[in-house]
Protein backbone atom coordinates (compact mmCIF):
# COMPACT_ATOMS: atom_id res chain seq x y z
CA UNK A 1 0.00 0.00 0.00
CA UNK A 2 0.83 3.56 -0.99
CA UNK A 3 2.63 5.12 2.38
CA UNK A 4 1.22 9.10 1.65
CA UNK A 5 -2.47 6.27 2.39
CA UNK A 6 -1.17 4.50 5.34
CA UNK A 7 0.23 7.67 6.90
CA UNK A 8 -3.60 8.86 7.90
CA UNK A 9 -1.88 12.15 9.90
CA UNK A 10 -0.76 13.03 6.54
CA UNK A 11 -3.67 12.02 4.53
CA UNK A 12 -6.82 13.04 6.37
CA UNK A 13 -5.34 16.66 7.22
CA UNK A 14 -4.21 17.04 3.44
CA UNK A 15 -8.20 15.84 2.45
CA UNK A 16 -9.89 17.86 5.07
CA UNK A 17 -7.67 21.28 3.78
CA UNK A 18 -8.77 20.26 0.22
CA UNK A 19 -12.08 19.63 0.74
CA UNK A 20 -12.68 23.06 3.36
CA UNK A 21 -10.96 24.73 0.60
CA UNK A 22 -13.20 23.70 -2.31
CA UNK A 23 -16.42 23.99 0.05
CA UNK A 24 -15.41 27.94 0.05
CA UNK A 25 -15.05 27.84 -3.61
CA UNK A 26 -18.50 26.64 -3.87
CA UNK A 27 -20.00 29.13 -1.10
CA UNK A 28 -17.67 31.95 -3.38
CA UNK A 29 -19.50 30.82 -6.54
CA UNK A 30 -23.46 30.56 -4.93
CA UNK A 31 -22.54 34.48 -4.12
CA UNK A 32 -21.38 35.10 -7.38
CA UNK A 33 -18.04 36.14 -5.84
CA UNK A 34 -16.03 33.57 -7.10
CA UNK A 35 -12.19 33.58 -8.11
CA UNK A 36 -9.66 31.23 -7.56
CA UNK A 37 -7.32 33.65 -5.85
CA UNK A 38 -10.08 34.04 -3.21
CA UNK A 39 -10.78 30.50 -3.18
CA UNK A 40 -6.98 30.07 -1.98
CA UNK A 41 -6.95 33.49 0.13
CA UNK A 42 -7.32 33.35 3.92
CA UNK A 43 -10.64 34.15 5.00
CA UNK A 44 -13.86 33.35 4.36
CA UNK A 45 -16.37 30.11 4.95
CA UNK A 46 -14.66 27.10 5.83
CA UNK A 47 -11.66 27.96 7.32
CA UNK A 48 -8.85 25.38 5.82
CA UNK A 49 -6.23 26.19 8.23
CA UNK A 50 -9.00 25.66 10.82
CA UNK A 51 -10.11 21.93 9.12
CA UNK A 52 -6.26 20.94 8.77
CA UNK A 53 -4.49 21.53 12.10
CA UNK A 54 -8.26 19.69 13.75
CA UNK A 55 -7.83 16.73 11.85
CA UNK A 56 -4.52 16.88 12.29
CA UNK A 57 -5.15 16.96 16.50
CA UNK A 58 -7.93 14.12 15.46
CA UNK A 59 -5.87 11.88 13.63
CA UNK A 60 -2.68 12.05 16.31
CA UNK A 61 -5.35 11.06 19.01
CA UNK A 62 -6.88 8.43 17.40
CA UNK A 63 -3.36 6.56 16.51
CA UNK A 64 -1.58 7.63 19.83
CA UNK A 65 -4.64 8.12 22.04
CA UNK A 66 -6.20 11.35 23.59
CA UNK A 67 -2.95 10.85 27.06
CA UNK A 68 0.12 11.03 24.75
CA UNK A 69 1.98 14.11 25.18
CA UNK A 70 2.30 14.05 21.29
CA UNK A 71 -1.60 14.49 21.37
CA UNK A 72 -1.07 17.29 23.85
CA UNK A 73 0.99 18.91 21.99
CA UNK A 74 -0.40 18.77 18.96
CA UNK A 75 -3.66 20.03 20.49
CA UNK A 76 -2.15 22.96 21.96
CA UNK A 77 -1.08 24.05 18.22
CA UNK A 78 -4.58 23.05 16.83
CA UNK A 79 -5.81 25.77 19.67
CA UNK A 80 -3.08 28.43 18.65
CA UNK A 81 -3.51 28.46 15.11
CA UNK A 82 -7.13 28.30 15.58
CA UNK A 83 -7.20 31.31 18.27
CA UNK A 84 -5.25 33.73 15.46
CA UNK A 85 -7.80 32.76 12.98
CA UNK A 86 -10.61 34.10 14.82
CA UNK A 87 -9.21 36.72 16.85
CA UNK A 88 -5.83 38.25 15.72
CA UNK A 89 -6.38 37.94 11.73
CA UNK A 90 -10.25 38.98 12.22
CA UNK A 91 -9.05 41.83 14.44
CA UNK A 92 -6.11 42.81 10.98
CA UNK A 93 -9.38 42.45 8.61
CA UNK A 94 -11.19 45.16 10.60
CA UNK A 95 -8.07 47.40 10.33
CA UNK A 96 -7.53 46.72 6.94
CA UNK A 97 -11.39 47.93 6.44
CA UNK A 98 -10.73 50.91 8.19
CA UNK A 99 -8.28 51.71 6.89
CA UNK A 100 -9.60 51.21 3.30
CA UNK A 101 -12.04 53.40 3.92
CA UNK A 102 -10.09 56.41 5.45
CA UNK A 103 -8.36 55.97 2.03
CA UNK A 104 -11.25 55.88 -0.15
CA UNK A 105 -9.88 52.98 -1.93
CA UNK A 106 -9.21 49.21 -1.41
CA UNK A 107 -6.10 48.48 -0.99
CA UNK A 108 -5.83 45.94 1.97
CA UNK A 109 -7.23 42.56 1.84
CA UNK A 110 -9.95 42.90 4.56
CA UNK A 111 -10.74 39.01 4.74
CA UNK A 112 -8.00 37.79 6.36
CA UNK A 113 -9.37 36.39 9.30
CA UNK A 114 -12.83 33.84 10.76
CA UNK A 115 -15.67 34.72 12.41
CA UNK A 116 -16.05 31.77 15.30
CA UNK A 117 -19.37 30.50 12.86
CA UNK A 118 -16.78 30.01 9.95
CA UNK A 119 -13.89 28.41 12.07
CA UNK A 120 -16.59 25.78 13.44
CA UNK A 121 -18.05 24.78 9.87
Amino acid sequence: MNLFFYNYIVFIPFVAYVVATVLKGAFLWRKNAFNVSSMLSTGGMPSGHSSLVASVATAVGIKYGPFDDLFAIVLVFAAIVIYDAMNIRYQSGLHAHALNKIRGEKQLNESLGHLPSETLA
